[in-house]
C-alpha cells in the first residue's frame, strides 16, 4: 500500500482487502490494566511492562477497532 501525491499521477489506489481492513488502536499497559475482557496480547504486554527498565510501545487492541477505509 502507497499513497503517492497526484502532481505527476502516481497515485496508488487501495486494493478492495486493502479498503476493508480495520485500523487497531495502539494501546499502553495502564489500558490493559483498565480493561474488563482482557486478551492474551494484553496480559503478555502486561507482564512485560512489570518487569523494571522495560520500554514498551504499546500493542494493538482488537476491542478499538476503527471504521474500515471507504
Amino acid at each position: 500500500m502507497k499513497k503517492g501525491s497526484n502532481k505527476k499521477g502516481n497515485f496508488v489506489q487501495l486494493s478492495k482487502e486493502e479498503k476493508t481492513k480495520y485500523n487497531m488502536k495502539v494501546v499502553t499497559s495502564d489500558v490493559c490494566e483498565r480493561c474488563r475482557t482482557q486478551c492474551t496480547i494484553g496480559i503478555a504486554y502486561m507482564e512485560k511492562m512489570r518487569k523494571p527498565g522495560a520500554i514498551g510501545y504499546g500493542v494493538p487492541c482488537h476491542l478499538t477497532k476503527g471504521k474500515a477505509y471507504k
